[in-house]
């Protein structure tokens, strides 16, 4: 619309006289247009943020509030948009050009991953911002049925006979790469050898019957389709499923060893230098370490990395023998190439569960 208006407008103004009437309506003409051109580069201003599943309901919320915030510091208005799905599917999207301002993945290989084939982020970009970049974690609980009819407690429970899981693809899912490691620790613990770790998590797989392409699409199969007698699950997702689509139909199960589930946040610098949208992306991800900010993670049941706030929720996040993707597995980096790339373990198991 502006634009069509600065066309056409000088072709009338010359038409105009010198007379005091004619300057008061070209004051007037002019405070009109710069109130058009403010608005048209006020509503010109929109993010996306490249998201994972579970993270709908925490982005929802944060967006309204970090939007309010930006339009009192800065009296700018912003657009914030959202995709969702798997966190390796959406990677995925963004290496094949979906222009996203920030990624909030579910782990730090599918952010390393945007720049396989062109330098899309900061190679250091985890040291940009507090905790390697990450404003909150979690971890892996159990969903059961009502009742837990088939007394599952712990990992050693989901390769009992007649047990079905769920779980996603760790081929797309980075919540299904948590829980694969997840079991791997637990089963690393207990039977010590690799070979004897990856012989349990082989099992888990074949107890398996779908492997959904997201976190949100298995606890779907879970809650809504009944299918499978445990869900392995974020801890937020199982918190947001027993609330909102469970109710008293559902009970979390926290098992006795998970892994520390840190999923980071990156801007993506060559889209945000061409869109001009550096500052308010950088603002975007700094105010997620805020105070109010903090709450709205917790609320949304992830633990907070402010350990006064997360204190304030100790009731809601048990404690448990929580692993580390560096210390337990050497990082991210290793871990994929070892376990999920193409023709790596994960791969294998799949082969010969399906021979």
């Amino acid at each position: 619309m502006a634009q069509i208006l600065i066309k056409k407008w000088p072709r009338r103004l010359i038409s105009l006289s010198g007379s005091w009437l004619d300057k008061a309506l070209l004051l007037k003409i002019g405070i009109i247009f710069s109130a058009i051109i403010y608005i048209n580069n006020a509503w010109s201003i929109e993010l996306l943020n490249v998201s994972y599943d579970p993270t709908r309901e925490l982005y929802k919320s944060y967006n309204q509030a970090f939007i309010k915030h930006w339009q009192n510091q800065t009296g700018e208005a912003l657009t914030i948009k959202n995709s969702h799905g798997g966190s390796g599917k959406q990677a995925r999207s963004v290496i094949d050009g979906l222009q996203a301002d920030v990624v909030t993945l579910a782990l730090a290989g599918d952010i390393d991953a945007l720049n396989r084939y062109q330098p899309l982020i900061d190679q250091n970009w985890q040291s940009k911002l507090p905790n390697n970049s990450t404003p909150y974690t979690s971890t892996i609980v159990f969903l059961v049925r009502k009742g837990n009819p088939k007394q599952i407690k712990d990992w050693d429970d989901l390769v009992k006979p007649g047990i079905e899981v769920i779980t996603p693809n760790p081929k797309t899912s980075g919540g299904a790469r948590w829980n694969f490691l997840a079991a791997f620790a637990y089963a690393k613990s207990h039977y010590v050898s690799d070979e004897k770790a990856l012989q349990f998590v082989t099992e888990i797989y074949r107890h398996a019957p779908i492997l959904d392409t997201g976190a949100r699409g298995a606890t779907i199969s879970f809650v809504q389709r009944e299918l499978g007698d445990v869900l392995l699950a974020w801890e937020n997702e199982a918190y947001l499923a027993l609330n909102e689509q469970g109710g008293d139909e559902l009970t979390i199960i926290t098992p006795s060893v998970s892994i520390l589930a840190q999923p980071p946040v990156a801007i993506v610098d060559k889209v945000v230098d061409a869109k001009g949208t550096r500052k308010q992306a950088q603002a975007y991800l700094d105010y997620l370490y805020s105070d109010e900010a903090q709450q709205i993670i917790a609320k949304n049941y992830y633990r907070p990395t402010n350990p006064v706030i997360l204190a304030q929720y100790a009731e809601q996040f048990p404690k448990l023998r929580l692993v580390t993707i560096d210390e337990y597995f050497g990082g991210w980096q290793d871990v994929q190439k070892k376990y999920f790339d193409d023709g790596a373990i994960f791969d294998a198991i799949f082969e010969q569960i399906n021979e």
